[in-house]
């Protein structure tokens, strides 16, 4: 029952979101602000990140494909389409969850425990389509160019490992990178990177607006917010697979 309570409080929740914002200049102002908090804040990590994992996979691909009767450029291709297909969709909105998520949380959950949005409410202010719909469309704007960028950090991380070390030439990376390319699973990361975005605002969001009590229920609210955001777009994740792929 109190599964089913969530999600009816969610989706009603989301009902107020998506309303028409009372003030147009209020709603731009705050979604230009959203997307640089949670846009290019997040860049730095998503390129750390991305750069790592993306020589990481050419050395393990090297490393456990080394036969002499898989061609030279298996490497290169493992690589790529790990980056397409699963890391800078899948895991990356995993990783960013934990970042834009409990940040999400923690604000929204502060402000209801000092009673800032029962003052909002009591001023006649739709709180939650103040609050929370410029996250959501800012993330949501922003996620398709942080994957791109992932895509493309991780393709440079495999050509450094290619670069500066002797486990694999640059010549047969880039054969591989090259290789059988399916554009399709460049659109299909993205859309799925559309639908985890949402997930990760939204789902915060409504952990940190029905968060009652002290300090300690915010903190809780945020942690709830991570572990359950990462469920959902692993779930998200099996379904849009069978249905895109």
């Amino acid at each position: 029952m109190k599964v089913i309570q969530h999600i009816g409080e969610y989706f009603l929740l989301m009902w107020r979101v998506f309303h028409k914002p009372d003030r147009w200049r209020m709603f731009f102002r705050q979604y230009s602000k959203e997307m640089e908090k949670q846009g290019l804040q997040s860049l730095p990590l998503v390129v750390i990140i991305s750069i790592f994992i993306g020589a990481i996979l050419t050395i393990q691909a090297k490393t456990n494909t080394e036969n002499p009767l898989l061609p030279t450029y298996t490497t290169g291709l493992l690589t790529r389409e790990t980056l397409l297909l699963e890391f800078s969709s899948t895991i990356l909105c995993l990783l960013l969850a934990g970042k834009v998520g409990s940040n999400i949380a923690s604000e929204i959950g502060t402000m209801r425990i000092t009673e800032q949005i029962d003052a909002m409410e009591i001023m006649g202010v739709n709180s939650a389509n103040y609050l929370i719909l410029p996250k959501i469309t800012a993330f949501v704007t922003m996620m398709p160019f942080l994957v791109i960028i992932s895509i493309a950090v991780g393709l440079v991380g495999g050509y450094a490992v290619g670069m500066f070390t002797d486990i694999i030439t640059v010549a047969d990376y880039v054969v591989g990178i090259q290789y059988s390319f399916n554009p399709y699973f460049v659109f299909y990361g993205l859309i799925k990177a559309l639908v985890f975005a949402f997930i990760i605002t939204s789902v915060a969001s409504y952990y940190g607006y029905y968060a009652y009590g002290g300090a300690l229920d915010v903190g809780r609210c945020s942690t709830n917010a991570v572990v359950r955001s990462s469920i959902i777009i692993l779930f998200a994740d099996l379904v849009l697979t069978k249905l895109l792929l």
